[in-house]
C-alpha cells in the first residue's frame, strides 16, 4: 500500500507545524489563503466532503479524498481527523506528487 508515503509526509509536515486539522481550522486555512492543499478522509460524511469540495473549488485550493479518519489522525499523531490543510507549499507539492502517482 503506497499511501504510507503520503501519510508519512503528512506526519513530517505536522511535526514541522505546517498542518492544521479539524473542520474549523481547515476551513480558516483555506479562506485565509494559507492552505496549499486539503486532504479529506474518504470516510468523512457526504456533507463534509461536499462542503470542502465547494470551498476548495471556489478558493482554487487542490483537494484530495484520501485514506480514512483513523489513518489521517494517526499520521498527525492525533485521534480521528476528517480534514486537514497543509500550510507549506513544498510539503503540499510533495504530497500532491505522491497522490498523483498513486492515482496514475
Amino acid at each position: 500500500m503506497k499511501n504510507n508515503k503520503v501519510l508519512s509526509l503528512v506526519g513530517l509536515a505536522t511535526k514541522a507545524g505546517k498542518t492544521v486539522s479539524g473542520e474549523f481550522s481547515t476551513e480558516k486555512s483555506v479562506k485565509t489563503g494559507k492552505g496549499f492543499l486539503v486532504l479529506v478522509a474518504d470516510d468523512a460524511s457526504m456533507n463534509t466532503k461536499k462542503k470542502f469540495r465547494n470551498m476548495c473549488e471556489y478558493y482554487e485550493v487542490p483537494i484530495y479524498f484520501f485514506s480514512d479518519k483513523e489513518g489521517l489522525g494517526k499520521a498527525m499523531g492525533k485521534e480521528f481527523r476528517a480534514s486537514l490543510a497543509v500550510q507549506d507549499e513544498n510539503f503540499a507539492k510533495a504530497i500532491r506528487k505522491e497522490l498523483e502517482q498513486e492515482q496514475a
